[in-house]
């Protein structure tokens, strides 16, 4: 990692220190960053808490074995959260997720509308864990992780517009789960 990008990132000098073998800097960036790599794991593999255990280790594993390729390109946060979706959504191909039937795009939600209440969290949870697994990542990368329908196609190698049926798809599912019209 280039030397001015060390002031930049707050996880700058931990990162040289790990990438040159110090174990107790990369347990500080493990401590700092596991909770938010958990969380996206745990979502993406359908509230499933020993599977989310696995593959979060997994995904940290594989930082300490590719932390000298981390160029400093952008915070190390962001490349390990990057990181431990595409651990996540392997295991999903891994597993056989196949894609969900598509919708037309004219049957597409409005943008900003969000079928879900705060007060049934524990039910939503219950429901998505329900969804098949394509239509499960498509669903927690867009709606619960922010991403964009172009990089949700990317990543999971289908067309801007098949993920956004596939949303679509996944919202209608959580609709009939929930007992909503």
């Amino acid at each position: 990692m280039p030397a001015a990008t060390v002031a930049e990132y707050p996880d700058a000098a931990d990162v040289l220190a790990a990438a040159g073998g110090d174990r107790l800097a990369f347990r500080r960036l493990y401590q700092r960053h596991v909770a938010r790599v958990h969380g996206a794991i745990y979502r993406l593999c359908g509230y499933d808490h020993a599977r989310a255990e696995d593959l979060t280790q997994e995904a940290f594993v594989r930082a300490w074995q590719k932390l000298g390729s981390f160029r400093g390109q952008s915070a190390f946060g962001t490349w390990l959260y990057r990181l431990a979706v595409n651990v996540a959504l392997m295991d999903l191909r891994a597993r056989g997720a196949d894609p969900v039937g598509f919708m037309d795009e004219e049957d597409l939600p409005e943008p900003g509308e969000t079928p879900f209440c705060a007060a049934e969290r524990d039910e939503l949870a219950r429901a998505i864990s329900q969804l098949p697994p394509r239509a499960r990542a498509v669903l927690v990368l867009h709606d619960v992780e922010g991403w964009t329908h172009e990089d949700i196609g990317l990543e999971l190698g289908m067309a801007t517009g098949s993920s956004k049926a596939q949303l679509h798809r996944a919202r209608g599912l959580l609709r009939k789960l929930l007992g909503a019209s």
